[in-house]
């Protein structure tokens, strides 16, 4: 299993972006989601995961409401919708893949994570 990250770009203060994870051959959206993002100079950090547990949603605090995840009707690939983008959001984003049967809970466990995308770059300009 080997994640894909695709839609990271260039956009202003203010866009949007819809980040997806994908697969080939997985139904990714029967699995354990985390997204992760790592700016220039920090820590990677967990923004948003989906449980494969319960199907629920979770979020950074300081994200809420402006990052959501969702998934293809058949579930093939899972998306990361980001709204009001800022400079502080620019970063490398990356999905991440679990099979384990676990609630997510934030902040994000890096290591409840077995399967890592590449990441996709997503710049905010001001």
């Amino acid at each position: 299993l080997q994640p894909v990250e695709s839609g990271g770009g260039l956009v202003q203060r203010g866009g949007s972006l819809r980040l997806s994870c994908a697969a080939p051959g997985f139904a990714l959206g029967e699995y354990g989601i985390g997204w992760f993002r790592q700016a220039p100079g920090k820590e990677r950090e967990g923004v948003a995961c989906l449980s494969r547990s319960d199907g629920k949603t979770r979020y950074l605090d300081s994200l809420r409401g402006r990052f959501s995840i969702s998934t293809d009707n058949d579930r093939s690939r899972v998306h990361l919708q980001m709204n009001s983008l800022q400079p502080e959001d620019t970063a490398v984003y990356y999905c991440a893949v679990t099979p384990v049967q676990a609630m997510c809970t934030m902040p994000l466990r890096e290591r409840l994570y077995d399967y890592w995308g590449q990441g996709t770059q997503v710049t905010v300009s001001s």
